[in-house]
């Protein structure tokens, strides 16, 4: 039953094959600014808003909307994406914090 069990956890967690992508937010700015992973597989971004404010990682392409406070770090899943180029904004400067998910 056991084996059941763990087999049936196994099956329904998603496997992220890479370590996270580490982008950080400082002065209302992604650094880097463009993120290349790999197509029809998840992903982990972990993103350190090293700014005082808080912002939103905001995406309609990747359906994505994360607040991570001033000085802290939130992670931000990627599900498999098909090959292609996603825009990303800081909500809250988006005239400064662009970047880009390509999936290829």
């Amino acid at each position: 039953m056991k084996r059941l069990l763990l087999a049936l956890v196994m099956m329904a967690t998603p496997v992220l094959a890479e370590e996270p992508i580490v982008l950080h937010l400082k002065n209302h700015r992604f650094t880097p600014s463009t993120i290349k992973v790999k197509a029809n597989k998840p992903a982990m971004i972990t993103l350190f808003n090293d700014d005082a404010e808080a912002d939103e990682f905001d995406s309609s392409s990747l359906k994505i909307e994360r607040v991570v406070p001033g000085h802290n770090k939130g992670n931000i899943r990627l599900r498999a994406l098909a090959p292609g180029k996603y825009p990303f904004m800081g909500e809250f400067h988006a005239a400064t914090a662009q970047g880009l998910v390509i999936a290829e």
